[in-house]
């Protein structure tokens, strides 16, 4: 496994494509088998192979728009095979779960079978007779999972004689105390065997394919190596596979990952009971108690206590999505054990609710004015967020009351002209619950919660010929994750343990086979005019601001998807200060927030958002960043002329 300056080995049925190829002929699909012959090798921006013969160039663009199907995400590659599914007639359930698959080789570091996610499916009901609903959605909870023997000291640093925690980075991110019980690939399945139309044999016969024959590296992959090299160098089979001689590797050189592919291999064979009963997870559970460490590594590694029930008990739940209206718009989003459905479903909220008591129209205030109140909602949802969202098998959520539309309107009169200086304090939705079993009364006052949410993770969302879409974020959390590759095995382990709370009492601290609160917000909105909308971002708990201030740029400030995407991003999280990416500092809407009363901080870029719009006509429209991690791909099975 590893780095090589050599080209990519040529393509052979033996380094990938049997289980895939023998699992369509079995089936008779030969029309499956002639369409996935162009993804059985892809490098750089080449698809080597070939489609009926020919030939393809695949050129790199974060925009366009076609018919027949869509995707867009991160990594160009990933991106490919998605639509090659499309193409070959799958499903967008069978091409989200092989992009993401792909996404598992070409971009470890956000997102792959060590880790989680959430995904938001919109089903099509094509065959929907007056008086049934045209469609549904559907959202799965793939979310990693604390180990039965976790306890909500965690965290504490067994050498400190006042019980104070573990230093957050790199002690708590790199250690088998992090890793929570990944979901992803039981998430797969079960969105396979329930909606989609293809195996998973099928859909990973191309990431395959990829992880044997290798990808040609980037800058934002080498960059990505190089900031986590004191921690990739402290694990042997971390730094065998992305340290080559011990150095980040070299932009254009290829990686190879035949661990994976082997991986994904018994995935094909064998389902989800190959990876949570068996070899694999006899791996995993070794790794998370005795981390593969150097001999002397630079920090201190703490083993986790994970074990094979662990993995044996490990469920994927089907959730309600959290559905709300804003401007004539329905949105649904994820519910928890994730606070990104709810907290931008609140925001949206608080924003119409001012409209509306003001009489004013949000489409005819200039744009500083709009990105003020966008900034204020954040601030004041983030509040109730950050003191009442939690796992809801553990915690007794007021979901009701903090959507509740009196609770909304007695919190939204607290915006003002002016920005707030200090942080937002939580409401009390109580009184609004209308719960004829409540278990809480009165608020709980809780301890100060964690600002250390890794910034990783990645979006994509895919849409297909027969109406369905879906937009699912995945994870490992921290770019890198925990650090720590399986051996072997060729997958990095999440740090996910370390979204909890280290402080009590908080409804996100840790406990036996508690979901840590994640702020992934994968996102669907149906149009007044019936037009759909999906999108959604990584970016740890600015995931948040940045749907909610793409769905800001759309339907309040007229901005098309493209531009909505690639506009500048702010993030308020209930803090002192509001995160602005560097391209604003200075700008005529940074002069104008800050005569408002905004105190901003200036960072590199937040988020790397993807999104697809469909017409009523058919015609998709997928988008992709331009710029943010390097930019991201786009395409559509039939381009429009």
């Amino acid at each position: 496994m590893g780095f090589t300056n050599s080209p990519p080995r040529p393509i052979n049925q033996d380094t990938g494509g049997n289980v895939y190829l023998t699992a369509i002929a079995n089936r008779g699909i030969t029309k499956l088998m002639a369409r996935f012959m162009v993804a059985i090798a892809v490098v750089g921006g080449v698809v080597l192979g070939a489609l009926q013969g020919g030939s393809q160039t695949v050129v790199e663009t974060p925009v366009v728009s076609g018919y027949g199907g869509a995707v867009a995400s991160e990594d160009i590659k990933a991106t490919q095979i998605g639509i090659d599914i499309l193409a070959a007639g799958g499903n967008a359930i069978d091409a989200a779960v092989a992009t993401a698959a792909a996404l598992g080789v070409t971009d470890p570091f956000s997102a792959g079978i060590g880790g989680g996610g959430f995904m938001v499916i919109y089903l099509k009901n094509t065959n929907a007779s007056p008086g049934q609903e045209p469609y549904r959605v559907i959202t799965l909870d793939g979310r990693e999972e604390a180990p039965a023997a976790v306890t909500p000291d965690l965290f504490q640093d067994p050498a400190n004689p006042t019980g104070a925690a573990l230093p957050f980075f790199p002690n708590r991110v790199s250690s088998g105390l992090a890793i929570g019980v990944p979901g992803t690939p039981l998430n797969w399945e079960t969105a396979l065997h329930r909606y989609g139309t293809l195996s998973l044999a099928e859909v990973l016969a191309p990431a395959i394919a990829l992880a044997e024959n290798g990808f040609i590296v980037d800058e934002t992959f080498a960059q990505q190596v190089q900031i986590n090299l004191p921690r990739f160098a402290a694990f042997t089979s971390t730094r065998n596979l992305y340290l080559p001689g011990g150095l980040p590797p070299q932009v254009g050189s290829v990686l190879r990952n035949p661990d994976l592919a082997s991986t994904y291999r018994v995935l094909a064979e064998q389902g989800s009971n190959g990876f949570y009963r068996g070899k694999i997870a006899e791996a995993i559970v070794n790794t998370v108690q005795s981390p593969p460490t150097v001999r002397a590594p630079d920090f201190t590694v703490y083993p986790g206590k994970m074990t094979l029930a662990d993995l044996d008990a490990y469920e994927v739940r089907v959730r309600r999505p959290v559905a709300t209206n804003y401007r004539g718009y329905r949105f649904y989003g994820m519910g928890l054990p994730s606070s990104g459905g709810i907290t931008v479903a609140q925001a949206l909220a608080f924003m119409e609710n001012r409209e509306l008591a003001e009489n004013t129209d949000l489409a005819a205030l200039s744009q500083p004015e709009v990105i003020h109140r966008v900034l204020e909602v954040s601030r004041l949802a983030f509040s109730d967020r950050n003191a009442f969202l939690g796992d809801p098998e553990y915690v007794d959520v007021p979901l009701v009351g903090l959507l509740n539309p009196n609770y909304v309107q007695q919190r939204a009169a607290l915006i003002g002209d002016r920005a707030t200086h200090s942080k937002a304090a939580p409401g009390n939705p109580l009184p609004y619950q209308n719960d004829p079993s409540p278990s809480l009364t009165t608020p709980t006052v809780v301890a100060k919660t964690n600002t250390q949410e890794g910034q990783s993770t990645t979006h994509l969302t895919v849409a297909d010929q027969f109406g369905n879409v879906v937009s699912y974020t995945l994870t490992i959390e921290m770019t890198g994750g925990s650090g720590i590759v399986v051996p072997g095995y060729g997958f990095l382990l999440n740090n996910e343990l370390t979204d909890f709370d280290v402080t009590r009492p908080h409804p996100n601290i840790p406990e036996p086979g508690k979901r840590p609160r994640s702020s992934m917000a994968p996102t669907i909105a149906i149009a007044p005019d019936d037009s759909i909308l999906a999108f959604g971002s990584p970016g740890g708990s600015t995931i948040i601001s940045t749907v909610l201030g793409i769905a800001t740029n759309l339907i309040d400030l007229d901005m098309n998807l493209e531009e909505a995407i690639a506009a500048p991003r702010l993030s308020q999280r209930n803090t002192e200060t509001t995160s602005i990416e560097a391209s604003l500092d200075g700008s005529e809407l940074f002069q104008s927030l800050v005569a408002k009363g905004h105190e901003l901080t200036t960072t590199a870029e937040i988020g790397a958002a993807t999104g697809i719009q469909i017409a009523l006509n058919g015609r998709m429209t997928a988008v992709a960043e331009p710029n943010r991690r390097g930019g991201g791909a786009a395409m559509v099975v039939n381009p429009a002329s």
